[in-house]
């Protein structure tokens, strides 16, 4: 007798834990139920994928949606559509809105927020301050918390934990991987004269690569010092990755496309558009960058989602906010990279859906793989595509890389067994739910 299933993608490249082959699979009740050849069964749906891959779900760990609080610049409906148009099928949002995530009511406002209404699965960050240190244990464990977030450099919003001893009562009370945002900024306060009015290439001089280092030596000691698992974000130097090659016993850490594409060479084109904090730096940080990515010691790929208004981007050099949009050029940037011979198909899977799988926890997803949740990543990699602002989901309608032509392209976004995007189409309204986590699971 032939199984029935609600969907099946058939005659596509499936690139999972097995490698790379063609394969059928099969999704019941929103999850995978079969994988392998399934010419003889029938499904309600099914999805021609001959000449795609389907890679699992991308999952983009960092972004910034802006809601509560900055809506004029990006909201939660607008950031997940631009996610889902980029072939992201989860991201995991920041805490620095309006008011800023670091209670248990303010995860909870964002939670119903986002439920059924973003187009992606969602879990938010919440802020570690030291108001609430002593509550981290409790809050990392809410529905719908990726985990802690603490800024030990200023960057956009009102979140600081500057100091050695703030940054250790956070820890010593977590139990899940905490992320950092990890520049010094005691460095960053003595060097503000460093900057240049009007000219955004001294951005990367003033949060230079010292204020980088120092302050991710200083996280290390400070985790092992209070057995802590720890999480640095948006590495931009070349120094910071072989000194992170000796610590990956307590940290992981996540590259960015716009710190493996993008050098200081750019600021003379961009200006303002690529102002980002770390700063977009010298080719030998880039070049510093991927060889974390060659060797293993970059676990994740995240965008860094931060949009802001072309008109508050247009403001003078260092009152223009640092931050540019990202979530929806992941994928095919990344994808120009591996026809580029830069990385293998399989390491990018491994960043953007193994590694969040393996080093956050998240529960039944990241992989293509029987019981786990039915979400796809479908690219069609030999396809020639030139990114454009005219594209752009989010509400800040721009791109830095406008213009850029590359190769390899997100054709659909399947979510829960539900095909959300397809061929540039929002296909459903917001089905978006809150990730679950192995280490915070419902009892």
């Amino acid at each position: 007798m032939a199984t029935t299933f609600d969907l099946i993608l058939t005659g596509g490249t499936v690139v999972n834990h097995d490698g790379e082959g063609r394969r059928d699979i099969g999704v019941k009740n929103g999850r995978i139920a079969r994988i392998g050849d399934l010419g003889r069964a029938s499904a309600g749906e099914t999805i021609d994928c001959t000449g795609l891959h389907i890679l699992p779900g991308v999952v983009d760990s960092q972004v910034h949606f802006r809601e509560p609080g900055l809506e004029h610049k990006e909201d939660l409906e607008t950031g997940s559509r631009a996610a889902v148009l980029g072939g992201v099928t989860a991201v995991f949002e920041m805490p620095n809105t309006n008011p800023l995530t670091t209670s248990e009511a303010a995860l909870a406002d964002k939670v119903r927020r986002a439920t059924g209404r973003m187009h992606c699965d969602f879990a938010f960050w919440v802020g570690g301050t030291r108001d609430n240190a002593r509550d981290v244990g409790e809050l990392e464990r809410l529905p719908g918390a990726a985990g802690i977030k603490v800024f030990m450099g200023s960057s956009t919003g009102d979140l600081l934990v500057e100091d050695d001893e703030g940054v250790a009562s956070i820890l010593r009370n977590t139990r899940r991987r905490s992320a950092f945002h990890s520049e010094d900024e005691f460095r960053l306060r003595e060097r503000l004269g460093e900057r240049v009015e009007g000219d955004p290439s001294f951005h990367p001089i003033w949060r230079d690569e010292i204020a980088a280092l120092r302050c991710t030596e200083r996280l290390v000691r400070i985790a092992r010092q209070t057995r802590a698992r720890i999480h640095v974000l948006h590495i931009s130097t070349a120094e910071e990755i072989v000194f992170l090659e000796q610590h990956k016993d307590v940290a992981t850490c996540e590259a960015t496309p716009h710190h493996l594409t993008l050098t200081a060479d750019d600021y003379a084109r961009l200006g303002t558009l690529i102002q980002m904090n770390p700063p977009v730096r010298a080719a030998r940080h880039r070049d510093g960058v991927w060889h974390g990515i060659h060797q293993g010691i970059v676990d994740v790929l995240g965008s860094d989602h931060a949009p802001h208004t072309l008109a508050e981007k247009a403001k003078p050099y260092p009152a223009s906010p640092s931050g540019m949009t990202g979530v929806q050029t992941l994928v095919p940037v990344m994808l120009d990279h591996v026809n580029a011979g830069r990385l293998t198909l399989q390491r990018f899977v491994d960043l953007s859906s193994h590694g969040p799988q393996r080093i956050f926890g998240m529960a039944r997803k990241g992989r293509i793989a029987a019981g786990y949740d039915a979400d796809f990543t479908v690219v069609d990699m030999k396809r020639r595509e030139t990114i454009t602002n005219a594209q752009a989901g989010s509400k800040a309608g721009w791109t830095p890389y406008d213009g850029r032509e590359v190769t390899g392209w997100p054709v659909g976004t399947i979510l829960r067994g539900n095909r959300v995007m397809w061929e540039g189409e929002i296909a459903t309204t917001g089905q978006g739910r809150a990730v679950e986590f192995s280490e915070a699971l419902p009892a």
